[in-house]
């Protein structure tokens, strides 16, 4: 008499889960607000990475912001421009957990703002700039139509030390798609040789322009570990005029 083949009661085991495949503009896009300081020693002490998004009033600070984030008031663009005069941190990281920084400071060179505010913000955004120990890298926002400015050399001159100690350093073009190729050629060339070792990149929020690259950059500077991450599909272009902007 033969025996019947034995059925085992245990269910196979499940495969352990593919942890999910992180994108810069997946991290880019889990920006949420963290806190705003009117003063340097308002802001909290921080040991994740941390990056500062610097520029003049209206070179498109904010909409770059807001363009790489897909928050579209996550900054905030004011209709005056150099009327922001707070330093705001935004949080990135997956499931609620920091693990880096933005820091959006204040445009300067606007003429209609007052003479002693804009001293006091100068210095608040060089004591910034020159003491915040956990910042990792510098962005500074320039619409190449007008180049970079007397208080951009001043800001870079700032910052000129601790890039030379390894601080990340990049300037974005904004505004590219107002430029023709030869001309977005031309302030290339001419951005890389102001930008004193740190990298340029022409970006353009209406066209979506330079938006994976700077993601896939400022993911490399704060996860030096985990290195390259894979490139997300760039978004469709929207036919809607970049804001006023900080």
């Amino acid at each position: 008499m033969s025996s019947s083949p034995r059925v085992s009661n245990s269910s196979p085991q499940a495969a352990p889960a593919t942890p999910p495949v992180v994108t810069p503009m997946g991290w880019m896009h889990t920006a949420r607000f963290l806190t705003t300081a009117a003063q340097l020693h308002h802001l909290p002490a921080m040991d994740t990475p941390e990056i500062a998004f610097v520029g003049r009033s209206n070179a498109g600070k904010s909409t770059c912001i807001n363009t790489l984030t897909q928050k579209k008031q996550l900054a905030f663009a004011s209709k005056k421009p150099g009327r922001t005069q707070h330093i705001n941190l935004f949080a990135l990281g997956k499931q609620g957990i920091t693990d880096t920084v933005l820091a959006d400071l204040p445009g300067y060179g606007y003429a209609a703002v007052a003479k002693m505010d804009k001293l006091r913000w100068q210095q608040v955004m060089a004591n910034y700039l020159v003491s915040r120990e956990n910042l990792t890298g510098i962005v500074m926002m320039c619409d190449p139509r007008h180049g970079l400015t007397e208080l951009d050399d001043i800001l870079l001159e700032v910052i000129r030390p601790r890039v030379e100690q390894g601080l990340k350093f990049l300037i974005i073009l904004t505004k590219a798609d107002k430029l023709t190729r030869a001309d977005q050629a031309k302030a290339l060339s001419i951005a890389r040789l102001q930008a004193g070792g740190g990298e340029v990149k022409l970006f353009s929020a209406l066209k979506k322009q330079g938006v994976d690259e700077v993601a896939q950059l400022l993911w490399d500077w704060t996860h030096p570990v985990a290195g390259t991450a894979p490139a997300e599909p760039a978004a469709p272009p929207e036919d809607e005029p970049e804001a006023l902007d900080e």
